[in-house]
């Protein structure tokens, strides 16, 4: 077996080699890398560059984001009947399967160089994965061991995995042969347990594509995956905070006033609250030490990985406001690099959950307290909003409405996941927000984007239960609880109306958010009860 630069080191292989994963490689195999020696690995190779500080830069142009519409899943009898088909959770068939497989396999195999590495999805033991990645880029293998969870180097000799990832990123597809839509392809097989991904460099896919297999596996056994950060208090009082990227889960839940449980993705077990990750993955774009100063702080550190944002020429400097190759600038870290992380990627119960949006609009209040079938109505809409220049036609604000604050990826029908919330919820006597992290005095162009500061004051006090019975007015379109003061912010950013230089143009811009709730939610058709329609807008 060969062990590359793990010659002379303790065993961190595997006595088998990776015959049971059905390869023979021909090159050079590293098994279980640290930190250090893949990013020697991926200057050696020229996989990219390193910045002032140490992290390593990658460039994974052309694909700077995940390829949603290139995601299959193999449609083979164990899963069939559990799977929500359509646009999301696109059928593969088990030939085309079969055969993209036996290619991509021939492929690594004639590779000079594979990085394995082997890693938990979960921090709960009792129903965590074992994930073996096999990757032909170092820097790949440093993403997914800052990203998921390290064994403790005794663990490695005996490490078995049950699930298999299988990373081919310069490998095209042929749609013809292997059923895709184009050369890229994240095709997930529920029944062996393994993923193929090839066609894109963009980390996230590494990522992203085991949480959808978390969705899956999961509530299959009775827990719920949440697409949600998590931190918990000085109390041991947990909160999440569900949301879409760009409205703040990463931000906010990174507190120094509280300890970071994960930034991203989480289980709820009838123990309590679980980490999916042992790492993180933030938007680095506009990133500043004042604003986010313990995030900032990760990209001064080695080991951190840097993705597709532009270095000064001269300083190696990170230009966190450059988004030349694309907004979508990425930082993934280890989770001990937040000072205050809870080692143990667990918590209990929580008392608090947080709903994100980011309301290019400008309609919705910075923060509400919702009932529980109003609770179960905005997690079903899954509400953000884009600004107007984000994609190319976009010249105003675009509602985007994704089921559960994640509907791509959910594997079962998102009321699965939204029944499942609703018991948790009511079991444990959880009081939820939705928080308006967007615009203030007018949409997109007009209005400002919300202080963080004062963002950070009403989230504070809100899980700190500190408004659970504080006076509140209903929102006139919307029927939200709105707290009429939250100390450390001026009593009239609390009502959004009172914001707008033009009561009337309020008035109109609301109901027509208001609408689109209401188109929305007719998706679901007679799968949301009565009640829960009840609670959304009442216009």
């Amino acid at each position: 077996m060969a062990t590359g630069s793990n010659a002379g080191t303790q065993p961190r292989g595997s006595a088998d080699g990776l015959s049971k994963q059905g390869l023979a490689p021909s090159g050079q195999v590293h098994w279980n890398l640290i930190a250090a020696e893949l990013v020697e690995a991926s200057i050696r190779r020229g996989e990219g560059r390193l910045a002032a500080m140490g992290p390593f830069v990658a460039v994974t142009s052309p694909h700077t984001g995940r390829s949603p519409n290139d995601k299959f899943v193999v449609r083979e009898a164990s899963s069939e009947a559990d799977v929500d088909w359509g646009k999301v959770n696109q059928p593969i068939t088990p030939e085309f399967y079969t055969v993209l497989l036996a290619d991509v396999k021939a492929y690594l195999n004639e590779l000079p160089e594979l990085f394995v590495q082997d890693l938990y999805c979960g921090a709960d033991p009792a129903s965590r994965l074992s994930v073996r990645y096999i990757l032909p880029n170092a820097w790949h293998g440093n993403f997914v061991r800052n990203m998921f969870i390290r064994p403790a180097l005794e663990e490695l000799a005996g490490f078995a995995p049950n699930f298999t990832v299988y990373h081919a990123p310069e490998f095209q597809a042929d749609p013809a042969r292997h059923g895709t839509r184009t050369g890229t392809f994240i095709v997930l097989n529920l029944a062996e347990r393994t993923i193929l991904i090839g066609g894109t460099r963009y980390a996230g896919e590494l990522k992203k594509s085991m949480f959808t297999v978390m969705n899956y596996l999961l509530p299959k056994s009775g827990q719920l995956s949440m697409h949600c950060s998590a931190n918990i208090g000085a109390n041991g009082d947990t909160a999440l905070f569900f949301g879409l990227s760009g409205t703040g889960k990463t931000t906010l839940s990174a507190d120094p006033e509280r300890s970071l449980i994960g930034d991203d993705e989480h289980g709820w077990s009838p123990e309590g609250v679980f980490n999916f990750e042992g790492g993180c993955y933030a938007k680095a774009i506009n990133l500043s030490p004042e604003q986010e100063p313990d995030i900032y702080a990760t990209t001064r550190m080695f080991g951190t990985v840097l993705e597709n944002v532009v270095l000064d020429p001269v300083t190696r400097e990170v230009q966190f406001d450059d988004q030349s190759i694309t907004e979508n600038t990425r930082v993934s870290y280890p989770l001990p690099y937040i000072r205050n992380h809870v080692p143990s990627g667990r918590g209990g119960h929580p008392r608090h959950v947080v709903f994100l949006t980011a309301d290019a609009f400008g309609v919705l209040p910075p923060i509400s307290k919702l009932t529980p079938e109003q609770a179960m109505f905005y997690f079903l809409s899954g509400y953000t909003a884009k600004v107007a220049g984000t994609e190319r036609g976009v010249t105003e604000p675009q509602a985007t409405f994704s089921a559960c604050f994640g509907a791509v990826f959910l594997v079962w029908h998102p009321t699965k996941y939204a029944e499942m919330l609703g018991r948790l919820l009511s079991e444990h006597n959880v009081q939820v927000w939705l928080v308006n992290t967007g615009w203030s005095g007018g949409a997109y162009g007009v209005g400002k984007r919300m202080k963080l500061a004062h963002t950070r004051s009403m989230v504070r006090a809100a899980v700190a239960g500190q408004l659970d019975a504080t006076t509140t007015v209903p929102h006139p379109i919307f029927g939200l609880a709105i707290p009429t003061h939250i100390d450390g912010v001026p009593d009239d950013v609390l009502d959004p109306r009172r914001t707008w230089s033009d009561g009337a143009a309020y008035d109109a811009q609301a109901t027509k958010l208001a609408g689109m709730f209401h188109e929305n939610i007719k998706k679901f058709g007679d799968a949301v009860k009565p009640e829960i329609l009840q609670a959304g807008p009442n216009r």
